[in-house]
This record gives structure tokens, sequence and C-alpha cells, in this order.
């Protein structure tokens, strides 16, 4: 049969809470209450519940107790269903003798299905039946736990006391991990059976229900796993038609499949008792004995003791360790968020105290991505990688935190570099871009001893495949690979605090620059009004002062001396000048106000034009051209010719006096973007000036060496700044220089006749970003 037919989860879904049977250790009888609650009614009994009965099973079922039940279980019944108020845990109810089963412990407690369920477990031991009995020789047992502190000392502590208080033959302390693999982390026994110290158990050996059965009942015993279970009669309550909610029951019979594991083990009896801590289920003192063996109630309750005595004792260790760390990292979250709060830009505080963010998270490598920018600390991935990480990451749905200590399970690409980051932490630190703050730890390779081979294997049966616990417990070794020590409590949480105050300063930080933005605006709007107000005021007397001016060249020229003459022409060429000035000014106030006509241009044959343009300032000159291919781009016709215009324009001038001059025009084509340039091998200029550049009426030469009014590349970076590119330079002196811009390509999921918002494209965040800025 084939291994798909296999129902791996079967022994997940047993109902062991309801297995409609006992063990034969003892006697069960259930009790339900009149509508008028004057008196109880056995309703259901084990099928050997005739010893406690006067009448046999079948004709005490539907009668009131008092009627069926023997003398000597009538008295301490009748005390204790007069109370009316029963507990949901079983609790002792008094000692008795009955015919043919001798002296039994009489234990009672109300069913979640409501019915009063009453055990009668046989003794074996009655003095080791009475708590006044056992509970002083507890004593002994707390002052030694109280004295000792280590972890490890108490628990072996608690191993010890419990097999000496029962009898068993070997006593084991076993935790659960966040996986729900268990470790024995403590054994004391007489070497009756091998010892499992070290050892670990794969989670399927205690399925889920079966946990949390442990959570909810912390005690349960079999004497003898060979025993034959007895049913329970009838099988359903017939007054809620269901079976009998044995979750607390004492001698609740126990799954087939769990037997058989006892016996694979070479165990004819068993003993556990829960540990909790904070409601959890932490782990289990589990008891085994070679032969069957019975264990009375006083002393499980007596080991129960013990069990909540660990557990304050492991709390109160785990709870100081934990707080300590919890500490530390608030410190490192300060010191984090106190270095954000002074750097510029904010998020560049996080990698300015490198040490500090690796400890935050006891990583080896950390990055922070912010807006497309990513700064690695530490041992981490590539800039790729951590870039198809975060791109990962945003197709999970942004999570705003994720953790994994298999970081290649989940995403496969990961197993190239899990040296480096084979478990992730990760926050979310934008709602509007992919920004993450990402912590790493590499792969530890382990080597874990397990008890036998944690794989199950099958076995044929007429009709289905079913899964059989393991006959094998010799200790089987397996290497853990691709996986890193996994994220604390305390770490991932702290992250979480951490990714709420990054939020605040982000959302802080975000709130600021909108109200910088609308004051900037304002102020701009204002400028350009005021600038387009002066500049166009002041064309008219500048053209006065040259149009008189000239007059009086004409006509009163005989009359003045050369001096006077001079003085005029230096009258007419300032305001000629000044004209200049104030035409572009105008010209630029323009270019800030205008709306954009974005269509295709081809940049090739706008390059061509261009140059046909300025062929009157190359008269005369030998210059080498170089113009590569050029592709079709979307943007503004009349700004792109002026961009062009001015770089050519300048590339002709500062080449003068170079035999040949050189100038080449090419572009590079990229993801998001088209990269342009205009190169020369003229004068050059001091690259420690070039912020100067685009700024307007900034020049890096005398006006006695090349003419200019110094706004042709302030117009260039607005006009490409209005398409959402960016402009820089490059050069040396007397070696040349290099000017670039970038035009964002068209978004093809966009409408190609959505206009953007004041006549403003979008602004893509190029991939490349000036050096010099």
């Amino acid at each position: 049969m084939a291994t798909d037919d296999l129902d791996l989860n079967a022994c997940s879904r047993e109902p062991i809470h309801i297995p409609g049977s006992i063990q034969p250790h003892g006697l069960l009888l259930a009790l339900s209450d009149d509508a008028a609650g004057a008196a109880f009614t056995l309703t259901q009994a084990s099928a050997n519940a005739g010893p406690a009965l006067r009448v046999a099973v079948e004709d005490a079922l539907g009668r009131p107790v008092e009627e069926v039940v023997r003398p000597e279980l009538a008295g301490p019944l009748a005390d204790f269903l007069g109370k009316r108020s029963f507990p949901n845990r079983p609790v002792p109810v008094g000692l008795t003798a009955l015919p043919s089963v001798g002296m039994v412990q009489i234990l009672a407690h109300a069913a979640e299905d409501g019915a009063v369920v009453v055990e009668l477990e046989r003794l074996t031991d009655e003095a080791n039946s009475r708590l006044d009995h056992v509970y002083p020789r507890m004593r002994e047992t707390i002052e030694r736990l109280d004295a000792l502190n280590a972890p490890a000392d108490i628990l072996a502590c608690a191993a010890q006391e419990v097999r000496a208080l029962t009898g068993f033959d070997r006593v084991l302390v076993y935790r659960f991990d966040a996986d729900w693999h268990g470790t024995v982390v403590a054994e004391d026994g007489n070497g009756r059976l091998p010892s499992y110290l070290d050892l670990r158990f794969p989670a399927t050996d205690i399925p889920v229900q079966a946990r949390e059965l442990y959570r909810l009942n912390r005690q349960r015993l079999i004497p003898d796993s060979g025993y034959a279970p007895v049913p329970i009669l009838p099988a359903l309550n017939p007054g809620t038609g269901r079976p009998l909610d044995l979750s607390f029951s004492v001698l609740r019979s126990v799954s087939p499949v769990h037997v058989e594991y006892m016996r694979n083990m070479e165990t004819a009896s068993s003993m556990s008792v829960s540990i909790l801590l904070h409601g959890r289920l932490w782990g289990l003192i589990s008891c085994h004995h070679k032969d069957p063996f019975q264990v009375s109630y006083a002393l499980r309750s007596a080991c129960d003791l013990i069990a909540q005595i660990l557990s304050v004792r492991i709390a109160a260790v785990e709870d100081r360790r934990d707080a300590e760390h919890r500490i530390a990292l608030k410190a490192i979250q300060a010191r984090l968020l106190a270095a954000m709060a002074q750097a510029d830009p904010f998020i560049a505080g996080l990698t300015e105290a490198p040490d500090d963010l690796l400890r935050f998270a006891a990583a080896t490598g950390a990055a922070v991505v912010f807006e497309q920018t990513c700064t690695l600390v530490g041992e981490t991935p590539t800039v790729r990688e951590v870039m198809g990480l975060v791109s990962w990451l945003a197709e999970q749905g942004e999570p705003e935190q994720f953790e994994t200590d298999s970081l290649s399970a989940l995403h496969p690409p990961a197993a190239a570099f899990e040296d480096k980051a084979a478990g992730l932490l990760a926050i979310a630190v934008s709602k509007l871009h992919a920004s993450y703050i990402l912590w790493f730890r590499p792969e530890v390779v382990r080597t874990v001893r397990w008890g036998g081979d944690p794989r199950k294997p099958e076995r044929h049966e007429p009709g289905a495949t079913r899964l059989h616990p393991r006959t094998s417990f010799e200790a089987w070794k397996e290497t853990v690979r691709h996986r890193a020590l996994p994220w604390t409590l305390a770490e991932r949480e702290t992250a979480a605090e951490l990714r709420h105050a990054i939020i605040g300063i982000v959302l802080r930080k975000a709130e600021e620059l909108a109200a910088l933005s609308r004051e900037l605006a304002r102020s701009n709007k204002e400028l350009e009004s005021f600038s387009y107000s002066v500049s166009h005021d002041l064309r008219a007397p500048f053209r006065h002062i040259v149009g008189y001016a000239e007059l009086l060249q004409e006509l009163e020229s005989d009359h003045l001396s050369a001096t006077g003459r001079r003085y005029l022409d230096t009258i007419v060429d300032a305001a000629n000048t000044a004209g200049s000035l104030v035409d572009n000014l105008l010209h630029f106030s323009q270019m800030g106000r205008s709306e954009l006509t974005p269509v295709s241009i081809d940049m090739g044959q706008l390059v061509g034009e261009v140059r046909e343009t300025l062929a009157p300032e190359a008269v005369g000159r030998a210059i080498d051209w170089n113009v590569g291919p050029l592709p079709t781009v979307r943007g503004d016709p009349t700004m792109m010719r002026l961009v062009l215009q001015n770089l050519l324009s300048n590339a002709i001038k500062y080449t003068r006096g170079r035999e040949p001059a050189r100038i080449a025009v090419g572009c590079e084509d990229r993801p998001k973007e088209t990269l342009f340039y205009v190169r020369d091998n003229g004068v050059g200029f001091n690259q420690a000036y070039v912020k100067k550049l685009f700024g307007v009426f900034q020049r890096l030469h005398r006006n006695e060496e090349f003419e200019g009014i110094g706004i042709g590349l302030a117009n260039v970076r607005r006009a490409v700044d209005r398409h959402g590119g960016q402009t820089w330079a490059e050069g040396r002196l007397d070696e040349g220089a290099a000017f670039f811009f970038t035009l964002p390509k068209a978004d093809p999921t966009k409408s190609e006749s959505a206009k953007p918002e004041s006549g403003k494209p979008d602004r893509a965040k190029p991939e490349l970003r000036d050096p010099n800025e």
C-alpha cells in the first residue's frame, strides 16, 4: 500500500478524553441529579462496579444512588453529595473496604458534561495511602529543593526525591522545546531500566490532544500496561447522548498506541506528573517501572506538590533571566533611539552604532533597508541578496514582523548564504515603502541524540496501513543542518517595541516634512511670482537705457570726448548684459510655472537639430563630434531642447582652444530610467566646486575667459527635475568635463493620458544617485 494512504494525523485526533473504558485497578460510578436537584441517580458505571453495588450493574442503572450502593459507600457519598458544590478535579472522599476488592480510596469530581464521577481505586499499600502519613515525609524534600539554586541541580533533586517517595525504577524530568520535542534533562534510576538522560524524543510521541490533557489533568497512572480495558455501561450517557467525559479521571483508560509504546520501552507501569509554567505545559516528571506497579493517590499528590514547587522555582529562574535580558535589550533600544534622534537622516543612527544594533538581537549581521538604500553591518548576505529578501517579504503581504530560524525552508534562495543568514528576524519600519531592519544569524550545525529513530514505521493490516510506536529507543544521532539559534520571546517582543518606536519617528518626520513641503511650496510660489514680476518689470527700463544710450552715441558722439564715448559704450554693454540676465531670469521663472506637455521625443533627431542651431558658434573650429544612438523618450520637447542646447553650447564654448575639440553625446539604458551624458575635452573644472555648477548665476570661470551669465545649468537642472530625473557633473581642470542627466521611463501600468498632479510627473526613486550630493 502506498505511503500516501497513511493517516499521519490519526493519532493526534484520537478522542483520549472519552475512551469509554477505565483501567481495571478500580471501579467507576457516574451520577446525575434529577431535575429538582433533590436526588442523584446512577446513570453509568464500569462493567466491574458490582462489588460497590447491592445489585447487578445492569439492574442498578437509572436508580437512586442510596438504593443501589453498598452501605460501606453510602455514608461517604452522602456527605460528599450533600455539599452540592463539586470540584472539577478529583478529591479524596474517604477510605473503605469492599468485598472481593479490599481497601479502596474514594475519589470524586464533577465532569465537564455535568456528571459526578466517583472512582474507587484499589489500595496496595495502606500506610502510603494516607495523606497525613505522606506529607511529613515531604518536609525534607522541600528543604532540599529550597537549598538549591542552579536549575540543573533542582531538576536532578526532584527526580531523586520522586523516586525515593514512590519506588519507581526510573524517574525522568522531561522538558518540551518550542516545537514540542522533548528532552530528558534530569534522571534518577536503579539500573533496571536503560538511561535516557539527554536523549530527545519527537513531538509525535505525545500528540497535541495528549499534551492538552496533560495540561488540564496534572496526574496520570498506568499500573499495568498489559491491562484489559473495562467498558463503561452504557456507552453513552442517557441524558446527554454522549460518552462520559473522563478528562480528569484517575482511572481513565489510555490510548492503545500509548500502551504499545510502553511495552516497546519494556516498562510495565508508568506515572506522569505535569510541570506547568504560567499555565503552559513546560514538561513532565515521568516515572517507569519494569514490573506492574501501583502508587497511591496520596503519593501521587505528593509528587504533584514537588512538580508545583519545581514550577515555581523554574519560573523564578526563567523570569529573572528573561527580565535581565529584557532590561539589557531596553538599554540598547534606548541608545539606538537616541542615536537616531541625533542623526540626519534619522535612520542612519541605527548603523552609526553597529555593535548595539547587532547586540539588540544577538545577531552576527544586520541590514537597514530604507527607501531603496541598503546599509549592511557585520556578517551579512550581499546587498543584492538582502534586497531579494526584502522583495520576498513584500510578497508575503509586507508583514510587520517576521522571524524564522530556518530561512531556507521558507525562501529556498537563502540556502546560498545560510552561513551568514540561516535565521532571520525582520521588522517593517515604513508603511509607505518596503523598508525593513533585518537581523541575521548563521547556520549552527548540531548533533541531536534521539531516543531511538524518531521516524515511525508502518505496518500493513487488513484494509489499512496505520502507524505504530517505535520499537527501539537506543540512542540515535542526527545532524541538524540549515538552522540558526532560535529567536527568544524577549528578542521578538523587544524588536516589536523598537518597530513601534521607529514608526513613531517616521510618522513624526513625515509630518514635519509635509509641513516644510507646504511652506516651501508657498515660498517657492511667492518667489516665482516675485521673480516673474521683477524680471518682467525690469525689462522695459533696461531697454530704455540701451535705446537712449544708442541714440546718444548716434546724435551726440561728436560732442563727446574719447573717454565719454568709452563710458557710453560701457553703459550699453552693461545694460545689454543686465537685460539678458533679466530675460534669462524670466525664462527660469517661467520654466517652474509652465505646464509640462509630455510627448514622444526622438533624442537623436533633437540633438541633430540643436547642433544645427549652434553651428554659428562652431564656425572656424575643428570639432570632433561623437554622437551615439539615442532612444525615444517621453518628455516636454521645449524643455528637452533647452537642456541639450545648454549642454552642447557649453561643450562648444569650453573646448575653445582645443585642437581638435572632442564632444561626445550618448546614453545608457537602465531598468527604470535612461541616463544621458555630454562629455568634452575642454578646460574642465575643479570637482571640489561641483555643487556650485547648477546654481543660479554661479560660474567657475571669469567672464573675460568665457562669456556667459551663469543660469544655463540652473535651467538644465530645473527642466530635468520637472521630469523626475537627476543631474550631476564630473570634471578635472584642463582635462574636460562630463554632464549627466536621467529621465525616468514611463510606467506601463499607468494611463498614457493621465497627467500628474500640478503638471509634475511622479518622482520615481532612481537607482543611481549623484555621488557629489
